[in-house]
């Protein structure tokens, strides 16, 4: 009828299909809305997850990643476009943009920063859950130490070529990642996506179980948690579920046995990392505070090959023959080299040390 009021939307329309499950309701959706999670590593697990998460109503998400997107990256993920390349965008800023674009109702909080033991305890203060989007075993073990430590639930997760693998973590209660890998498989026996390559597909089924498991944990269903290693091949079409409660019960793990948290501790850590299948090194900075981006590109632009494009969140500049990406923390990833030393020299050279 003219002049009536429209009647106003129910309550959770934007969830209704989700509230309306048995596992869920309105009280878990609540709690949903309430939570907090930290998600370490923003490129193909981070960005299926992320954008389950915030689709889902989870309440706050801190997105942190250290990189910048490539062309190759499109491929597999998905909150990415080539338009967030041409901006120069990191992938943590281009993610909470287009997160925000989805779900206006949470709060999406980016980060483009490297996480590392002088920064981790701060970063997550606040977080119920943190979560594995990382491509490399000493973040991993880095976020492990920090759950443990702070009885926080985290959840693993991996993938290469067409496998992959997931397992929540309850400290102290399951197994840790330590537990089930004690030290961090050698450079021989863990494959690159550069090397084996990467099926979105197992991107995609990896993340969903990583996501189902972080709503069970955050609407406070820790008993419906599947507790096993999960292996997935999705060429294969299988999906295995390992029992490793062992390695927790009769093991000596040296992090949630031992009380040795030495990734936390800076014990083993690195200022220069090889980054998983891109012939490309981060270089971490001793520096505090941040760089003036505008005087160093103006620095560079006599010794560069092409113009120094630059904005508030990087600079990138082509220098020989090796293409050079500073961000405002001093961070630097150095591509064409795989050497470390080749890297902390270039950095040195250009940057200062």
């Amino acid at each position: 009828m003219p002049g009536k009021k429209q009647a106003a939307p129910p309550p959770h329309e934007r969830y209704a299909r989700q509230v309306i499950l048995e596992q869920i309701g309105e009280k878990r959706q609540r709690r949903l809305a309430e939570s907090r999670v930290m998600l370490v590593g923003c490129g193909a697990l981070g960005t299926v997850l992320a954008d389950t998460l915030v689709r889902a109503g989870v309440g706050h998400t801190l997105i942190c990643d250290r990189d910048f997107i490539e062309p190759n990256n499109l491929q597999r993920q998905v909150l990415f476009d080539e338009d967030d390349i041409a901006a120069n965008l990191p992938k943590a800023e281009a993610a909470a943009r287009k997160l925000r674009r989805v779900n206006s109702e949470v709060n999406i909080e980016p980060a483009a920063v490297d996480v590392n033991h002088t920064n981790i305890a701060r970063l997550a203060e606040g977080a119920h859950l943190l979560l594995d989007g990382t491509d490399n075993f000493e973040t991993r073990f880095l976020i492990n130490d920090l759950a443990v430590k702070t009885e926080r639930p985290w959840i693993y997760g991996a993938v290469i070529g067409t496998t992959g693998l997931c397992m929540p973590i309850i400290p102290h209660d399951t197994p840790c990642l330590r537990c089930v890998f004690e030290e961090a498989p050698p450079p021989e026996m863990n494959p690159t996506c550069d090397t084996a390559g990467v099926l979105a597909t197992a991107v995609n089924m990896v993340a969903s179980l990583e996501a189902t498991e972080a709503i069970k944990l955050l609407t406070g269903q820790p008993d419906q948690l599947n507790r096993k290693l999960m292996n997935v091949d999705a060429w294969a079409g299988r999906l295995v579920g390992l029992n490793v409660q062992s390695t927790f019960d009769k093991g000596n793990c040296p992090c949630c046995k031992q009380g040795r948290y030495d990734y936390l501790s800076g014990k083993i850590a690195g200022t220069a990392a090889t980054l998983c299948g891109r012939d490309a090194v981060q270089v971490a900075s001793t520096h505090q505070g941040e760089v003036d981006l505008d005087a160093i590109a103006r620095k560079l632009q006599s010794v560069a090959a092409s113009p120094v494009r630059h904005n508030h969140f990087m600079l990138r500049a082509s220098i020989e023959g090796y293409e050079m990406t500073l961000f405002p923390d001093g961070r630097a990833i150095i591509k064409g080299t795989d050497e470390p030393e080749k890297a902390r020299s270039l950095y040195a050279k250009y940057f200062g040390t």
